[in-house]
């Protein structure tokens, strides 16, 4: 669930960016991208974590922003939880099962621009071997000359909302929610 957020937020960097004669790569700054989730505990909770140093790549067609495209991967162990005990039971078969080399895995599949600097991206998510279509509702923040890397830059959040149930990771639902909460922040470098 967390690199198909990841990944349509960086697609989104083509609603506003600068135009180009031809499609742009740019690669994700993974110290400054990370995929947040919450999930309800028990009705006691907000349960949070994160994903961070995912790798990804856009093609971003400034003249065509539909025509952009989005490809983010990272590997489940990659959460952090804050706790470990709460990392080793979300690794454990109860939920994830993860193996060291288990990745997240997200491709866009379409992109329809909804305003100046929005977009939804839908994209492939596969998550614990499952695939399945998700839409980013993603917004550019923001492009321009980063000024201590001194080339492009572009940063976007999204949001989506997935069911654990859907990649076969629902364990005790309802009682802590299927429903998880998901928040993307990337910042993306034009590539050399």
């Amino acid at each position: 669930m967390k690199n198909v957020l990841f990944a349509a937020a960086v697609a989104a960097s083509s609603i506003a960016a600068p135009a180009f004669a031809a499609p742009e790569a740019y690669v994700l700054d993974a110290s400054h991208s990370q995929i947040m989730f919450t999930y309800n505990h028990l009705g006691f909770s907000t349960g949070m974590g994160m994903f961070s140093g995912f790798e990804g790549e856009i093609s971003f067609d400034a003249e065509e922003p539909a025509a952009s495209s989005v490809n983010v991967s990272f590997p489940v162990r990659s959460m952090l939880t804050g706790w470990e005990g709460r990392f080793e039971h979300f690794m454990s078969g109860d939920f994830f099962g993860a193996d060291e080399d288990e990745m997240v895995t997200f491709m866009s599949t379409g992109i329809e621009v909804t305003g100046d600097n929005t977009a939804l991206i839908t994209g492939d998510l596969t998550l614990n071997g499952v695939t399945k279509s998700v839409v980013l509702d993603a917004k550019l923040n923001q492009t321009g000359m980063h000024p201590m890397a001194e080339k492009e830059w572009a940063g976007f959040d999204a949001t989506t909302t997935l069911l654990r149930s859907d990649y076969e990771v629902g364990a005790f639902a309802p009682y802590v929610s299927d429903e998880v909460e998901v928040m993307i922040s990337v910042e993306a470098m034009k590539a050399e």
